[in-house]
């Protein structure tokens, strides 16, 4: 049965009996109707997934495999910060006139900076360590600017990645500091497990594992009765994970780069409400 899975219904299952609840606080996120999205919470989550075992996405219900590759590219390959370059409609909700999200995501991956070698972005700044510098532990990326924070229609949940090679295997560390762990979980884990895989292949690496590290990783008032009925289901065996193998350049990758063989899920007929 997929460990991701397994990973999400025990976080959940820990969240739902330890977890600290906001409900006398003043909270920003409001739902549709206008009443305030109080959440249940556990502080410092840290899960692991080794990528050489099994392909990190849940069958407990369906996670939107093109749609998460998409975003993704979005991000870190095209590092747009409009909505107009996204096939999807997630961001909208942060979206002005322009169909911008102002200066997060993908416009922080874009700034260019200075080194001895060159001139890079943070992307390539990555890439270019990979190839040359493995054995450095300073490969990593950061969008959390406190500089652009008041220009950022949302801060950057997802903000930090490390990488580190050990011999011929890359890791990487996924730092969010907030994670709506019902709509969001499993969507930002395959999202980083693809972008690990893209990262090592085009550096002649392996693809290992993926620590994601979650600082308040919190459950809706409104979604645990979902919750606990998608935890209360048996996880089907993971399917298999493809890429294509004749992509060395990280920016020739497409979403038909990726796909997955016998992925088998649940249903999830309940529409989610999203806080905002």
């Amino acid at each position: 049965m997929s460990k991701a899975d397994l990973i999400f219904i025990e976080n959940c299952k820990e969240i739902l009996a330890h977890g600290v609840w906001d409900t006398d606080l003043d909270v920003r996120p409001r739902w549709e109707d206008g009443t305030p999205a109080h959440t249940v919470k556990k502080f410092a989550i840290v899960n692991r997934y080794n990528l050489q075992e099994e392909f990190p996405i849940q069958t407990i219900r369906r996670t939107a495999f093109k749609s998460c590759i998409d975003e993704i590219l979005w991000i870190w390959q095209k590092k747009s910060n409009n909505i107009h370059d996204l096939k999807s409609h997630i961001w909208d909700s942060w979206a002005d006139e322009s169909g911008s999200i102002g200066k997060a995501y993908g416009y922080q991956l874009a700034q260019k900076s200075k080194y001895k070698e060159g001139e890079f972005d943070q992307v390539d700044r990555v890439l270019f360590d990979l190839k040359h510098n493995p054995a450095s532990r300073r490969i990593m990326t950061n969008l959390y600017n406190f500089r652009d924070l008041h220009e950022m229609h949302l801060y950057p949940c997802a903000y930090s990645v490390t990488f580190n090679v050990s011999g011929d295997t890359l890791n990487a560390i996924l730092n969010q500091r907030s994670q709506d762990m019902l709509t969001a979980n499993n969507w930002n884990v395959v999202q980083y497990a693809v972008l690990l895989c893209m990262f090592a292949q085009v550096s002649g690496l392996k693809a290992g594992e993926l620590v994601h590290v979650i600082a308040d990783a919190h459950l809706y008032d409104r979604h645990i009765p979902i919750v606990e009925e998608v935890i209360s289901r048996e996880p089907k065996p993971a399917p298999a994970f493809h890429i294509d193998q004749t992509v060395t350049n990280f920016y020739d990758f497409t979403v038909d780069s990726f796909r997955l063989e016998n992925y088998e899920f649940t249903p999830l007929e309940t529409k989610i409400p999203v806080a905002v």
